[in-house]
């Protein structure tokens, strides 16, 4: 029997951590035939993500704008799908979150009248100009969408307030928890080979994982941020650090100059996926500008202080288990220092849980995609959460 292909179009590493498990659920499930669509300007990236879960693209498509036109990214990747959508159409197109890919995926699926279903639909931060662009390309993708999967009860209440039918919405978690359960369970050993080196001799040294990755931290923001650590790791002699540096030139040496040949902090490029996963499950504090991290962290009892002015993973900040600090440098130390301080301050943030998702939200996803198409029942909504996962803090 011949299934129907959806295809789940993604164009960033994050995009295809939380489409994979919704591809892994489809294809256990049987009733869909899902196909990775591979866009953007960086696939091998997507491809390394995808490995983690043993998927590859099954369409990459060649893009290559010259420079960093957003517009000009936003055109090839229409073109393109578009092309492939008419020799080979689906049923169904799933986009995720709120990346150019994800705007593309739905624009060219709405004029092809292919229903698209938008997974982690309905977050929102308020303000258009923060992110840039990812709050307009969410908002768009919401008017085009005809399923709308949000991650939480907040997400959803956005989509409703905004006149989307609420028989067009489910709460389903969202799928990155599922993503990062999943792969830091196995315990894979690490491939980067200076983390690995740096855990091995930790001696049960506090980790601290650090992350400032988006254009608006960059330069003074980012300065004072890692002011921040730099006064961490002297003040506390059991905490170390792992910091992932975005791969841009002037940002990794604007790292390098401020933590380069210090005790106990290790500076990496950009890690694989399960390297990033297992780091996570054996820390006691995260500091990161994130919104995946933000999501994934209270699954390991794991808080985070949020490197931004502002968040649009508002669940996490009134859960308890995030803070905003922005990069006051200041504010980083004291808020880091009373966690550090108080093992029972650091436990009580994430003892609730994780609002993002159970682990079943791939699942849902999958489920709620077939009754679009006629061929399942609708799935349950996610329930409360459920507690999070033991963390010591200290490697395992």
């Amino acid at each position: 029997m011949t299934h129907s292909e959806v295809h789940l179009v993604g164009g960033t590493r994050l995009e295809a951590v939380k489409l994979a498990p919704v591809a892994v659920a489809m294809r256990a499930a049987g009733l869909v035939a899902p196909v990775l669509v591979a866009g953007g300007r960086h696939p091998a990236r997507l491809r390394q993500a995808l490995a983690a879960f043993d998927l590859e693209p099954d369409v990459t498509l060649d893009v290559e704008p010259g420079g960093d036109s957003r517009a000009e990214l936003l055109t090839e990747l229409v073109r393109g799908l578009d092309a492939l959508w008419s020799a080979r159409p689906p049923a169904a197109v799933v986009v995720q979150g709120d990346s150019t890919t994800s705007l593309a995926g739905a624009l060219a699926a709405y004029a092809l009248r292919i229903p698209v279903v938008h997974l982690e639909a309905g977050v929102r931060s308020g303000d258009l100009e923060s992110p840039f662009p990812e709050e307009a390309n969410r908002r768009l993708v919401a008017q085009i969408a005809r399923l709308h999967l949000a991650p939480t009860p907040p997400a959803a209440m956005n989509l409703v307030d905004e006149g989307v039918g609420a028989d067009g919405v489910l709460i389903t978690g969202n799928t990155v928890v599922d993503a990062t359960l999943a792969v830091a369970a196995r315990k894979l050993p690490y491939e980067d080979a200076d983390v690995a080196a740096a855990r091995a001799a930790s001696h049960g040294r506090r980790l601290i994982l650090v992350t400032a990755h988006r254009r608006e931290s960059w330069g003074a923001p980012l300065d004072r941020i890692l002011e921040a650590v730099r006064a961490l790791v002297r003040r506390y002699s059991d905490v170390e650090v792992v910091l992932p540096s975005h791969p841009d030139p002037a940002v990794r040496a604007q790292v390098d100059a401020a933590l380069g040949g210090m005790e106990r902090v290790t500076v990496t490029g950009p890690l694989p996926y399960p390297d990033l996963a297992r780091l996570l499950s054996e820390a006691y504090l995260v500091l990161t500008d994130s919104g995946g991290l933000q999501e994934e962290a209270p699954s390991f009892g794991v808080p985070a202080l949020v490197l931004r002015d502002v968040t649009e993973r508002v669940e996490s900040l009134n859960a308890g288990c995030a803070r905003l600090v922005g990069s006051d440098t200041d504010l980083i130390v004291k808020e880091a220092a009373v966690l550090l301080d108080d093992r029972r301050r650091r436990d009580a943030m994430t003892a609730s849980g994780n609002p993002y998702g159970d682990g079943l939200a791939a699942a849902r996803a999958a489920q709620a995609t077939a009754a679009l198409l006629g061929l399942a029942e609708p799935p349950e909504a996610m329930p409360a959460v459920v507690p999070a996962a033991a963390s010591t803090g200290v490697p395992a």
